[in-house]
């Protein structure tokens, strides 16, 4: 067929046809070739762009394809010459409101390369080989841009031999295997494989041991947390802007955000409440380092500080509600529903203004929702400030804890029972361990010498 097709040169179109009309001339000139039973057609090949182009959903003679079909059929999947997008790049329209045919060609499915060759079986009358009537595709091997190698059908193996009848006067069956003929990996390959993966993975657990190693004297503290929801509050659009404060002998990578701000959300009615769902994820990584251990005070506990607000159609902001909440000490998933208030001010003027035209009492220093950080009495008034409680704000955290003093022995880790106790107090109760550990050790050798001495000695003694 391809003998027949490319030997007329106005029948070639591109270099490849005509290559193959010199290298048709060329074997004319030695005497022809011979056709065979089994030949294949490459990715360049014409058979095989017209092959995907073709493909019928059924065997019926009398399948007409749909609009989609035809149209999808125009829409070339294979040696896309685009090159890739990078990532990082920024598109400079994110939306084409006049796209054109080509850009909807190569954006319309998903555009993976693939090289393509069918394995075809010539299963004329014997002396009748080269028809085209008598091709049949025996098996399909695709390979894309990641390197999968699809093979269709799939290797024999256990499973019988395929059949394909031919339509004819005789109506013969042909059968034939598909068999994976590459040649075995030989037994040193394997070897040198295997030991190359053994180094790989030994070293990817000395950089992840090395990664995770707990400074001396300190402590690790991960949080993956969630803004779950805000419900409860009195106008809508809602957002939270939050942010971390760590206390003394803490600290946090350089490359640690320590504050944030969800997005704006719509709330919903849920049973009496408008509830808002932000589903906003963050994440905080923070050191502790003991500077003595001989303080008796235990450590401060790193706190989030938050406020939620609203914001309306008019670009007017409306300070809803503040919180706080200290991280907890103990490792695992905790939830925590915090309730917020927000200052007012006596007299309907204040709410007027709320109301018509935005803003509202705010906290200069977020940190008043507590303690604040420049208070340096012993004792906080709040006498005349006068504050609204709102609505809840849910927090879901996964903590994960790493610190050397979990590594202290089991009796001693039995009577540290939190984190505050094996960071705050761990002079004072290894002291105390070490002093009962030498009584007992001092009354076992008593006990001990006592039964070596012979029992006349010990009566004596006792009487």
């Amino acid at each position: 067929f391809e003998v027949d097709l490319y030997r007329n040169e106005a029948a070639c179109q591109t270099p490849l046809d005509r290559q193959y009309h010199q290298e048709i001339l060329k074997l004319e000139k030695a005497g022809g070739r011979k056709n065979y039973r089994i030949f294949t057609y490459t990715d360049h090949d014409r058979f095989t762009n017209l092959e995907e182009h073709c493909q019928k959903v059924t065997d019926s003679d009398d399948e007409v394809p749909s609009y989609l079909a035809q149209r999808m059929a125009t829409v070339r999947r294979r040696r896309q010459d685009r090159r890739p997008i990078e990532g990082s790049s920024l598109k400079s329209k994110v939306i084409t409101w006049e796209p054109s045919e080509e850009f909807i060609k190569n954006n319309h499915v998903i555009n993976t390369p693939v090289q393509t060759m069918y394995i075809m079986g010539d299963l004329g009358p014997y002396g009748k080989l080269g028809h085209r009537e008598y091709e049949h595709v025996l098996c399909t091997i695709k390979v894309d841009s990641n390197g999968v190698i699809t093979v269709k059908p799939d290797f024999t193996g256990t499973k019988g031999a395929y059949r394909i009848e031919v339509d004819g006067e005789k109506r013969e069956l042909w059968t034939y295997t598909v068999e994976n003929a590459s040649a075995p990996v030989q037994q040193e390959d394997e070897e040198r494989e295997q030991r190359l993966f053994r180094d790989s993975l030994s070293s990817f657990i000395f950089f992840i041991c090395l990664f995770l190693q707990p400074l001396p004297g300190a402590l690790r503290l991960f949080v993956n947390g969630e803004i779950v929801s805000a419900q409860g509050y009195e106008y809508d659009n809602l957002y939270v802007n939050f942010f971390l404060e760590l206390p003394k002998c803490w600290s946090s990578p350089a490359f640690q955000q320590l504050s944030g701000v969800t997005q704006t959300c719509a709330t919903k009615k849920v049973g009496r409440d408008n509830v808002a769902y932000f589903c906003y994820l963050f994440t905080l990584e923070m050191f502790f380092t003991q500077e003595d251990e001989s303080e008796d005070s235990l450590p401060q506990w790193p706190v989030l500080y938050f406020e939620v607000l609203s914001l309306d159609f008019w670009q007017r902001y409306r300070v809803e509600g503040y919180g706080s909440l200290v991280l907890p000490a103990s490792p695992g998933l905790h939830t925590f529903t915090i309730p917020t208030w927000r200052p007012v001010e006596l007299g309907t003027v204040s709410e007027l203004r709320r109301f018509f035209i935005g803003g509202s009492p705010e906290l200069e220093d977020l940190t008043y929702v507590r303690i604040p950080t420049t208070f340096q009495g012993g004792r906080l008034s709040r006498l005349g400030f006068r504050t609204k409680t709102t609505g809840t704000v849910t927090f879901r955290l996964h903590c994960l804890q790493q610190s050397k003093a979990f590594l202290e022995t089991s009796a001693l880790r039995q009577r540290m029972q939190s984190v505050l106790d094996r960071l705050g107090g761990f002079t004072q109760q290894s002291s105390v361990y070490n002093v009962l550990e030498a009584f007992r050790r001092a009354r076992r050798r008593m006990q001990e010498a006592r039964r070596s001495l012979p029992r006349d000695l010990v009566s004596t003694a006792a009487s």
